[in-house]
């Protein structure tokens, strides 16, 4: 009875204190927010700043991170980019010093250009000596070998480059030195080892076996001779004076009296290889024997109007024409200049394999009547006077049926 009445007890109060509990909790927190509402939205509020505060703050603290980092990102770039501007400057303004140094030395053959490819190389010579000295079976002797023999090679190259250097730079600043810049002298010691110290006066020698030479007779052996000198191959200086023989005996043809400053002076003529006269007019003529492949560029025509007006500046009572011989073409800007300059052109003008050459004189002494071989030593200074029945002519038969015989002492000229 006393269980029952217990158990039954406990359930009303569990049931009722917890139904107490259920529908008072709901009461107390409508009392605590009615009386402390200001209180409660205080502590919410707090805990929402608290909440938004912390956040904020973390925000902040990865956006300054992010700022200093770009900061850093840029200035790093902008670093970057004024030391290559810096390098650039210093290499330019090196590089513009290199320059002006290179002009300055170009009178001396660019020595500090060369000097430092000598450096390079040097480097390179020594790298390889090292090798054969370090190298697990070290060849110590070959090592010195070839740092001596790399320096000889450095120092041979050195004055070669300079040499080639100072020639470009005289050939720039004077254009008629490309007229001698292959001369070649061929004594053709092999033709006349077994002649005569007589026979070996006669250049004809040069042309002819000895058995030709002493065998053959005199028309025939001079003959052959003029043959081989035009087949034979020759220099570019050589062509050179054939060609400005070849313009003067077009001039004398046409009965101007012709002198060939270019064959006599060299270098000296200033570009007048021809001064031809007939009374008061004088043409001044300048030749030039090129590759068809070449061309004639203004600097030439500029040079050759200096020496012109030089000389018309000397002679002012005559009347002084120019006159520009090549076998080539001018460039277009040098024809312009020409035509401004009033310098007359002959381009493309070539010359035939062989021409009337034969120089056909009657000495003002005696009257003996002498004929020059192109490669005999006065042919140059034998001037043709047509109206004294002096001639030209073709072939040694034609001359000798002329009534003119060669000399007895010839000596040629050397380098013919």
């Amino acid at each position: 009875m006393f269980e029952k009445f217990t158990n039954k007890f406990l359930i009303n109060l569990l049931t009722y204190g917890f139904g107490s509990l259920f529908l008072g909790v709901p009461f107390l927190i409508y009392w605590l927010l009615t009386e402390y509402l200001w209180l409660g939205i205080g502590a919410v509020g707090l805990f929402l700043f608290v909440v938004a505060y912390f956040t904020y703050k973390d925000i902040v603290e990865e956006s300054e991170k992010a700022h200093k980092s770009e900061i850093q990102r840029v200035t790093s770039e902008a670093e970057i980019q004024v030391s290559i501007a810096e390098q650039n400057f210093k290499i330019a303004e090196h590089k513009e010093n290199m320059w002006r140094q290179l002009l300055k030395e170009r009178t001396s053959g660019f020595p500090s250009l060369f000097n430092n490819i000598a450096y390079y190389e040097k480097l390179i010579d020594d790298e390889l000596a090292g090798y054969l000295r370090n190298k697990s079976h070290p060849a110590v002797s070959a090592s010195e070998m070839v740092k001596t023999e790399a320096k000889r090679r450095r120092e041979a190259e050195f004055t070669k480059r300079t040499t080639l250097a100072l020639i470009e730079y005289y050939e720039n600043i004077a254009p008629f030195l490309l007229d001698f810049k292959e001369e070649v002298i061929d004594d053709n010691e092999d033709a006349i080892r077994d002649y005569s110290d007589e026979e070996r006066e006669d250049p004809v020698s040069n042309y002819l076996t000895k058995e030709e030479y002493r065998k053959l007779p005199s028309t025939d052996r001079n003959q052959m001779a003029l043959e081989r000198y035009w087949k034979r191959p020759k220099s570019k200086w050589l062509l050179g004076r054939i060609y400005e023989r070849y313009v003067g005996y077009l001039h004398e043809q046409q009965g101007y009296d012709v002198e060939y400053t270019g064959i006599f002076h060299g270098y000296e003529d200033l570009g007048r290889d021809l001064v031809c006269s007939k009374g008061n007019e004088v043409i001044v003529i300048q030749c030039k024997y090129w590759s068809q492949f070449k061309t004639i560029y203004e600097k030439h025509i500029f040079q050759f109007f200096g020496t012109v007006f030089q000389y018309r500046d000397q002679n002012p009572r005559k009347k002084v024409r120019a006159i520009f011989f090549t076998t080539t073409e001018l460039s277009e800007l040098a024809r312009r200049f020409a035509h401004e300059l009033n310098i007359e052109l002959e381009e493309r003008s070539k010359m035939p394999r062989s021409y009337p050459c034969i120089k056909c004189n009657i000495s003002q002494v005696d009257g003996t009547k002498i004929y020059h071989l192109p490669f005999d030593q006065q042919y140059d200074n034998t001037r043709i006077e047509v109206d004294k029945r002096e001639l030209y002519c073709e072939t040694v038969a034609e001359a000798e049926k002329a009534g003119f015989r060669r000399a007895y002492r010839w000596r040629g000229v050397k380098g013919d």
